[in-house]
């Protein structure tokens, strides 16, 4: 698994580092806006095993949620941290979600950014009943579900893709303002596309025993975008039910990839979150 580590100004071990984790299009460099300023505390970087620089050796029969978040905390153990300041954004924020639940004594907070839960988990369960509610999710399923019935041409044809202005014109849904989103960020998101990997993703969540997180301790912000296509109102409003500390946001003028468009307030969000 790729990991990237910046260090604060203290060793490992004295502090809870911002650890990251991207979502299942994507990969490290999607937090790349909210790094621009130096932090207090040591950052680690990951791509999630399927995705980014991780895929060698990946299985995905091993993609589901408590393999993903076990080889999240080996990593974070063998660098000798042992309280986390999680970041997730789409299902990173779910697998973020997850981890506090698991290990409640180390997680110190969660950032979790436009988190993929309820609704989603629905919709990957039951697509054809949900497409009504969640057209882009569904659709982007089964799209990859077809890409990835078709081996490596599935991956190659979405890069191949990327680099052409259709891109743009599929990724238009998650973004409160696609005309603001350069060509060079829809190209990463394209390049970090992975059909396979999406695909079992989203089948790890469908059958999610969301009840696990009422075991969450820490402070937990939760975002979503005000044009938000993947996290609708009420996800967040099941998660306040669920998780005892939890503050929500709308970001204005927003869709899924807050990271993206929005990063100022995002890290704005977050040193109130840390801050407490």
């Amino acid at each position: 698994m790729r990991v990237q580590q910046g260090f604060g100004n203290g060793s490992p071990a004295a502090g809870a580092p911002e650890v990251y984790l991207h979502g299942a299009a994507g990969s490290w460099t999607t937090f790349r806006p909210l790094l621009s300023e130096a932090s207090p505390r040591e950052r680690v970087l990951i791509d999630l095993p399927g995705w980014g620089e991780s895929t060698r050796d990946a299985r995905l029969e091993h993609l589901n949620i408590e393999t993903m978040a076990r080889a999240v905390t080996d990593v974070l153990n063998s660098l000798n941290y042992r309280r986390w300041n999680l970041v997730g954004h789409s299902m990173g924020g779910f697998l973020a979600l997850h981890i506090a639940a698991a290990w409640p004594e180390q997680a110190a907070s969660v950032a979790a950014i436009s988190p993929t839960t309820f609704g989603v988990s629905e919709a990957a369960r039951e697509p054809l009943r949900s497409l009504p509610r969640f057209p882009a999710f569904v659709g982007m399923m089964l799209i990859m579900r077809s890409l990835a019935a078709v081996g490596p041409a599935g991956p190659a044809l979405v890069r191949v893709l990327g680099a052409t202005p259709l891109m743009g014109l599929l990724m238009a849904p998650f973004f409160a303002d696609p005309r603001a989103i350069s060509a060079g960020v829809i190209r990463m998101l394209g390049r970090d596309v992975r059909p396979g990997c999406f695909s079992a993703a989203a089948k790890a969540v469908a059958h999610y025993d969301f009840d696990q997180w009422r075991a969450i301790r820490c402070a937990v912000l939760a975002t979503r975008g005000e044009s938000d296509v993947f996290t609708p109102p009420f996800d967040l409003d099941r998660l306040a039910a669920t998780v005892l500390r939890l503050h929500t946001v709308t970001i204005s003028r927003c869709g899924h990839f807050a990271n993206l468009e929005q990063p100022e307030k995002v890290l704005r969000l977050l040193e109130d979150l840390w801050s407490q």
